[in-house]
């Protein structure tokens, strides 16, 4: 592989790069799902190809093939100067890399068990009996499961001197339940919706998730919705689960920190922010209680969002981005840092693949659990009126991530301290620095999970990229609700 890219890195550097970078990646992806006792999908592919990056005149260039021969690379590398050359034409303002020591490293994410030492057979097993569970429970309709496994080796090596060995393996799974009645459609997912849990580890996250023993309960769940009482409407506290405050975190922090968005230079997908310039170390975000961290180190935990290296060949790093409540922090790369007077990158560049430009991503952007011993269980108990929010259903936020509404697939009423009725269609509504400022409570470590969103879209052509999400539960208060399923009762 050294071979290969050091043919890259001379051809830039002999046609005028002032910078080059070569990444080479092997990956491989399974991808299972079944449908009411069918297969809805199976897949299971490979692909090898380097993407190269370069500075000539000033700008950008990147190109990429699969074609690794002697010929085939250097053409590209000759490619990917033009471009650059042409980029510079048309520039804004001068391009600066933050200054970043070169690295040699070789880094293995942890995998107990190769999932795809695991024969598809035996996958397919384990979702069709899941599929069989819930569809045993009566007034069920429509079942859906999934598994999904990835191998991502990558080899990066930059005219700097960096030589970044790093293979990813993630793995992960979940499943749905729906029941029909009339015009409603009741929808309860394990263990969370939008696919499942995702994490940066082997086939043992699967075994860990006991996905079929908690199928019954699920289809029953979500029969059960179509008896519950309407969402009320109003202001409530709320409680939200870990899991939908995963994507809460997502929406309403992680997109609007992308520092490139800040700059105006991206708004595919997910718009621009709301967070210029002038609100880093200004801005209240959050109550005093709110600590949110972009982390990619593997300490952390094995998050879609954990690695050694960024895909510039930056090491991974913990960013402080909201410190009790106020807004300390963005996700940078060598190219955007220096906008904001850093010195060095953030460490959040990445590409879902070879041929694909590397932008501003999000690693694990977490909220901290509380430091004093608190359960959910607790956090209901001290709540003496309150509505707890489980699983995300559907989600809208502006293009500046500001003002957002949530749906939730299931909800319960909280009187006196203790949980009471079903509520079904429960959402809520908001201002981001509105809602992070009325956060009151959040448990504390043994409530926390790190889940793994594997769908994040952002740029244009679409890259679509794994972050990770650390939460516990959490209460808000006097949060306007009940208004996403108006007149669905």
């Amino acid at each position: 592989m050294k071979d290969i890219a050091s043919w890259a890195l001379e051809t830039a550097k002999l046609r005028g790069a002032s910078h080059a970078e070569a990444r080479i990646v092997d990956e491989r992806s399974r991808a299972l799902a079944t449908k009411n006792g069918r297969i809805a999908g199976a897949s299971d592919s490979e692909s090898l190809g380097i993407g190269i990056r370069v500075i000539a005149n000033g700008g950008f260039g990147f190109a990429a093939t699969d074609d690794l021969s002697r010929e085939g690379v250097e053409g590209c590398a000759a490619r990917a100067v033009e471009i650059a050359r042409a980029s510079s034409s048309v520039k804004s303002q001068e391009l600066y890399l933050v200054p970043e020591p070169a690295a040699k490293a070789d880094w293995v994410s942890p995998c107990k068990i190769d999932p795809f030492s695991i024969a598809i057979e035996k996958n397919l097993d384990l979702l069709f009996a899941i599929d069989t569970a819930l569809l045993a429970v009566k007034g069920v309709t429509l079942a859906e499961t999934n598994m999904n496994f990835r191998r991502y080796e990558q080899w990066f090596y930059s005219s700097e001197g960096s030589e970044i060995h790093q293979t990813i393996v993630t793995s992960g799974a979940g499943y749905a339940a729906y029941s029909f009645q009339g015009t409603q459609i009741q929808k309860r997912s394990y263990p969370n919706s939008y696919g499942g849990q995702f994490q940066g580890r082997g086939y043992e996250l699967i075994e860990e998730l006991r996905l079929l023993e908690h199928a019954g309960e699920i289809a029953e769940q979500a029969v059960a919705l179509h008896s519950a009482a309407q969402y009320p409407e109003g202001k409530f506290n709320i409680i939200l689960d870990s899991s939908q405050l995963a994507l809460q975190i997502h929406e309403s922090i992680g997109h609007p920190i992308e520092l490139d968005r800040v700059l105006g230079m991206e708004a595919n997908f997910a718009g621009t922010s709301f967070l210029t310039l002038d609100q880093l170390r200004t801005l209240k975000y959050g109550s005093e209680i709110v600590n949110v961290v972009a982390d990619a180190t593997p300490a952390h935990g094995p998050g879609l969002g954990t690695f050694a290296y960024d895909d510039e060949g930056v090491a991974a790093q913990c960013t402080p981005i909201i410190s009790h409540g106020l807004f300390t922090g963005y996700l940078t790369s060598r190219d955007t840092a220096a906008a904001i007077g850093a010195t060095r990158s953030g460490g959040c560049l990445r590409a879902e693949s070879w041929n694909r430009l590397p932008i501003v991503r999000m690693t694990n952007v977490s909220i901290l659990p509380g430091e004093s011993p608190l359960t959910l269980e607790q956090l209901i108990a001290s709540t003496e009126h309150g509505i707890l929010m489980e699983t995300n259903r559907s989600w809208s936020i502006d293009d500046k991530r500001y003002n957002f509404q949530f749906g939730c697939e299931m909800g319960w009423e909280i009187v006196g301290g203790k949980r009471g009725r079903m509520l079904k269609n429960p959402s809520y509504s908001g201002m981001t620095t509105e809602f992070w400022n009325s956060m009151d409570a959040i448990c504390s470590r043994d409530e926390w999970t790190l889940w793994g969103t594997p769908n994040c879209g952002k740029g244009q052509p679409q890259q679509v990229m794994g972050t990770g999400h650390g939460a516990a539960p959490a209460r808000f208060r006097n949060i306007m609700a009940g208004t996403a399923y108006k007149g669905n009762e």
